[in-house]
Formats: structure tokens, C-alpha cells, sequence
């Protein structure tokens, strides 16, 4: 029998800001100002990306294949949930603590630095260790920062992976494998795959116009997202986490959105909701023509046309394994998961205000926003190569 699962804490890192007050107050106001051109990633030009701007905290007393930027983005973010995350470890005992991380990734900009100075010194620098760049690289920090002996992993999914770790969580509490669970997802900005994508075509030139009939691709972000997930009741419920896999093309998306429509209908049907049981619908809205099309196509079936929905990508990138983590994460906000008790703004959807007509024509949201009566769910979609499609549906408790 399925438990009860509540999201009592978040820690937030991205280009929105790295706390939640202030991330928040810029994700209301519309804010792009994470957003820069850099020179220093394409093989030729410049690009947009969304990288975080604050300094980050210092790994100098860690062990060295620990020092990567991944985990400096982690430790900023699990700092802000470690003593609630360390009460939990005193009650349940170390044993009984899943660390469940998703990632795409790793450290593999801390391999592309270290590269370029084995080209141009002959050696790789001192602070350089390859286990840097793995992927069971930040899960590791994770638990050894908090001193955790249980379950403990990383999924890497593509642009699914930290929402897939939510699921991955709540299955192993409901099967007794933990009493709670340490769940989100890091990325780091790096040159790989900023290229990998820019070959794809799916790179925007300026600041990314999710479901306009302008949007011409991504801007990649970074971040770290990172939640407590028990059976300790709190304002927040995790209601369900839908999932499929189409597995349509290796890296589109399903043309009809078979695969998006059954992650959305199967949370639905979890949580024992009906459609117009949903306030709020994150969108995965990576500003590419064929996702937002695949999309708007998916909501239309499964929504209709009433439900508000937005893309926040156009001020936060599209932070790949951290995606799914950060936008529950500000799904949570809008729930008033940090205490604040306004829950009553949706999450802006920022874009040229082109509308695509041969798309469904969605409920996009408006900067400033309200609804009359507060925001009692969001749902979160988040989808990825290989047709992993996974919606994360939250609830006021």
C-alpha cells in the first residue's frame, strides 16, 4: 500500500538566484537577467546560456575527486536543507536515508578544463581526478556529507533524470528500503554538450521563445535541486509521479505526444484526479519546434485549453538533469512549500507573444498573474531522449 509522501524542504541553486526567497521574487517577476552570451563554449561563436553567478562554496578540505563544480552547486544547495536533512538521520538512523540524484553531466566541465591544460602544459593539473566527471560522483558527496550509509545513487535519464528520482524515492519508501529520501538533481554548464546540441540545431541564437512560432531551441542552464522526501507530514504532498517511455526516436519527441500524455494521464490517475483537479501546469517548454509542438498537442488531450500553464525556461535555461528537480522545486514554491503562505501567483511564462497557430493555442500565463483562490497543485513535466517522459504532480496537504 502507497504512503503518504510530503516534500518538506527544498534547497534551490540556479540562474534565478541560489536561495529560495530570492529565487522565488525573480521566477514572479519575470526575471532574465541570469541569462548571458559566453564565447568561451562553442568551437565558433557565442551562445546564451543561463549559468549561476554567485560564488559558490569552497571544496578545499574535500577529497580531491569530490572538487568538481557539480558539487559545489550540490553543497549550495544541501546546505540549505542539511539541518532538517540531519534531524531526519538522527530519527531514522543512517541506514535509513536514500540519496536518489539525477544528473546528465557530472563534473564533465571540470574534465574539459582539465584536458585543455594537459594540451597546452603536458600534464593534467594537480587538482584534477577523472572519478570527477562520473555520474555516482555527486550522489557519493551527497551521502558522505551527511554522513548516510543507506541506499544511495545516481539516474541519469537525459533531461528526465532528476524527475525520474522523485518516483525512484517513493518507491523505495513505499518498499521499505528507506524512511526518507534525499532526491534532486545537479548539472554544470559544459562545452560537451552545449555542442552536442548546437549540432542538433537545437540551440537558440538569443534567449529561448518557448511555444512561440519564433523559438528556434534551447538555452542551457545549470543548477542544483535538491529535496527531503518523508513520511512526515507537511505542506506539500507529492501526489504522484507519472511515467512512460515511448522510446519513439532517440532524440525526438514523440510527434503526438503519445508518450507525454501517458506520464500526465498515469500521475493523474495515481493521485486519483481529474484534469480540472490541476491549478498549474509546469511545461517542460524547451522552446525547440518540435518539443513545444508535441507538447501543446499532449496538454490539449489531456487538459484541454483552461488549464494555465507556463515554461520557465525562458529565466532559468533548461538545466538538463537538474530540469525536473528545479522546476518541482518551483512548483513547490508556488505552493507556499517555503512557509510562505501567498500561493496564489502562477509562474510567469516569459516569450515574444507569437503565437503559433498551427499549434493548440494553451493558457499560457501573464507576468503578474493571480489566481483568485490559492494554487492547490501543479503538475511538472519533464521529458527526454529516447521518449523518457515523467510528470511530477504536487499538492497542498
Amino acid at each position: 500500500m502507497k504512503q503518504a509522501l510530503y516534500i518538506s524542504d527544498f534547497g534551490l541553486v540556479n540562474a534565478l538566484g541560489n536561495d529560495n526567497k530570492t529565487i522565488k521574487a525573480n521566477l514572479l517577476a519575470g526575471s532574465q537577467a541570469g541569462l548571458s552570451r559566453r564565447s568561451d563554449l562553442l568551437l565558433e561563436g557565442d551562445i546564451t546560456v543561463a549559468g549561476v553567478k554567485s560564488e559558490l562554496p569552497s571544496l578545499a578540505d574535500k577529497a580531491k575527486h569530490l572538487r568538481s563544480r557539480n558539487n559545489q552547486l550540490a553543497l549550495a544547495a544541501l546546505s540549505q536543507i542539511k539541518t532538517q536533512a540531519l534531524a531526519l538521520i538522527n530519527q531514522y538512523g543512517k541506514s535509513r536515508i536514500a540519496i536518489v540524484m539525477g544528473t546528465s553531466t557530472s563534473g564533465i566541465s571540470d574534465g574539459e578544463s582539465a584536458m585543455a591544460e594537459l594540451q597546452q602544459q603536458g600534464e593534467f593539473p594537480g587538482h584534477y581526478h577523472y572519478s570527477q566527471q562520473e555520474i555516482y560522483n555527486t550522489a557519493e558527496f551527497i551521502a558522505q556529507e551527511l554522513g548516510t550509509c543507506g541506499v544511495c545513487f545516481t539516474i541519469s535519464t537525459a533531461c528526465s533524470s532528476s524527475a525520474k528520482a522523485f518516483k525512484t524515492a517513493q518507491e523505495l519508501i513505499d518498499s521499505d528500503m528507506a524512511d526518507a529520501a534525499i532526491v534532486g538533481g545537479v548539472d554544470s554548464i559544459c562545452a560537451m554538450t552545449i555542442n552536442g546540441f548546437h549540432a542538433l540545431s537545437s540551440t537558440s541564437q538569443g534567449i529561448c521563445q518557448p511555444s512561440s512560432a519564433n523559438r528556434d531551441g534551447i538555452n542551457i542552464g545549470e543548477a542544483a535541486a535538491i529535496a527531503i522526501v518523508s513520511k512526515q507530514p507537511s505542506r506539500v504532498k507529492l501526489l504522484a509521479v507519472g511515467e512512460s517511455s515511448d522510446a519513439h526516436h532517440m532524440s525526438a519527441p514523440h510527434p503526438e505526444g503519445e508518450g507525454a500524455v501517458a506520464a500526465m494521464q498515469s500521475a493523474l490517475a495515481q493521485a486519483k484526479f481529474a484534469a480540472t483537479d490541476v491549478d498549474y501546469v509546469n511545461l517542460h517548454g524547451t522552446a525547440t519546434p518540435k518539443n513545444d509542438a508535441m507538447e501543446a498537442l499532449a496538454i490539449d488531450k489531456v487538459f484541454g485549453r483552461q488549464t494555465p500553464c507556463s515554461s520557465t525556461k525562458g529565466m532559468h535555461g533548461h538545466t538538463l538533469g537538474a530540469a525536473g528537480a528545479t522546476e518541482v522545486g518551483l512548483c513547490w514554491l508556488l505552493l507556499g512549500g517555503d512557509d510562505n503562505q501567498d500561493n496564489y501567483h502562477y509562474a510567469p511564462h516569459i516569450w515574444d507573444q507569437v503565437v503559433d497557430d498551427s499549434m493548440p493555442v494553451l493558457n499560457l500565463t501573464t507576468l503578474g498573474q493571480r489566481k483568485p483562490s490559492p494554487i492547490r497543485s501543479c503538475l511538472s513535466n519533464s521529458f527526454a531522449f529516447g521518449g523518457n517522459n515523467v510528470s511530477v504532480l504536487l499538492g497542498l496537504s
